[in-house]
């Protein structure tokens, strides 16, 4: 076995200590394998990656070896919905059975688009009992969610749509622009800019795919052994069972909540948001529209998460409880601890992705 850790990649002179706190990081934190990347002002500053693709660490992580990223994914998805915003196909305000006329039941009728944004619609989880293999499906995912009564008054509070928010934002997308959300994306962004992130992951590019290492204790045994029943935690996170579906399982190659890819293709999403909606010279979206999506919607606890969070539209904003490099950041994470940092004021994403998995939700944004 293979111990000692070599970083490749590219680091700016003016940041070469970095290389070497993250080569750190696989002493201290017992890495396996990992990516980081730093875009700032129109481009890369950092992009390295070392360490193993496997846990038993005989493949090497490679410049394009990817990993899923879980809720990083929930950025991904909010930016092409915010596409729709810019182009005025969407408006934030408006009820969403405008685009979606049959979502107008069980108490919906007056819910905003921008509820869906801010995890405040009160669909954080499904009231039908469904299975892992339903998560493909995505019209029946559609139709129960469209049926379902919130679980509270929309836009009174904020609890986190761990799944249900794909399903919700992404249904928009597909009823304003008549694709997928994973099609949409596809010929967006990864097509025209060649960015090495997907949303479901094509037979072509699972041989570069990180195995992820979940913790002895997963989140899910977490979640049914250790969280009270009655809680808006275990009431999300316990349906569908994960518990005997690993984080490896091929069934998650084909469901529109996954997303792909490595600190490189990131950073350079987030990279919108931060250097002023613009990609490689071109204008994604507006100043106007990215400044209102780092508009504090809520402020307050999270009723699953239970912690303190301060939302914008589609990820979360600095605040005290949340220590970001300057006051116009924006961050989101995934489970087991990928990341996105987006610093409007110095024009910085920041990504991180790895493959050994912290259990916890959050912890390591």
């Amino acid at each position: 076995m293979r111990n000692e850790i070599v970083v490749k990649g590219y680091t700016d002179p003016k940041f070469e200590r970095i290389k070497d706190i993250f080569k750190e990081n696989f002493k201290e934190f017992n890495e396996v394998g990992a990516s980081f990347a730093v875009f700032l002002d129109n481009k890369f500053v950092i992009d390295i990656w070392g360490g193993y693709s496997n846990p038993e660490k005989t493949n090497l992580w490679k410049k394009d070896s990817i990993a899923k990223v879980y809720s990083t994914n929930k950025i991904v998805t909010s930016i092409c919905a915010l596409i729709l915003v810019d182009k005025g196909l969407l408006d934030l305000d408006a009820p969403v059975a405008r685009y979606w006329p049959e979502f107008a039941q069980a108490g919906k009728e007056k819910l905003l688009v921008r509820y869906l944004f801010s995890h405040s619609a009160g669909l954080p989880g499904f009231d039908e009992k469904i299975t892992v293999e339903d998560l493909k499906d995505w019209d029946k995912i559609i139709n129960i969610l469209t049926k379902q009564k919130p679980w509270w008054e929309p836009g009174t509070k904020i609890g986190y749509h761990a799944t249900t928010m794909y399903y919700l934002l992404g249904e928009l997308v597909r009823k304003i622009s008549g694709k997928t959300i994973n099609m949409f994306f596809r010929e967006e962004f990864a097509i025209p800019f060649n960015i090495d992130y997907h949303i479901t992951l094509p037979e072509k590019f699972r041989t570069n795919r990180a195995d992820m290492i979940p913790p002895k204790v997963t989140f899910s045994s977490f979640v049914w052994n250790d969280t009270d029943r009655n809680s808006f935690l275990f009431k999300v996170w316990s349906n569908p069972d994960l518990r005997n579906v690993h984080d490896n399982d091929p069934i998650w190659f084909d469901i529109e909540t996954r997303g792909f890819g490595n600190a490189r293709s990131v950073a350079k999403l987030g990279s919108i948001i931060a250097n002023g909606g613009f990609l490689d010279g071109f204008q994604i979206l507006t100043p106007e529209t990215i400044a209102k999506s780092i508009e504090e919607q809520f402020f307050a606890t999270d009723l699953v998460l239970d912690r303190k969070i301060r939302y914008g539209l589609g990820w979360g904003l600095k605040s005290d409880y949340h220590s970001l490099p300057s006051p116009n950041t924006a961050y989101w994470g995934g489970m087991g601890g990928s990341s996105l940092i987006m610093d409007l004021d110095n024009k910085m994403s920041i990504a991180y992705v790895m493959n050994k998995m912290r259990r916890q939700p959050l912890d390591e944004t």
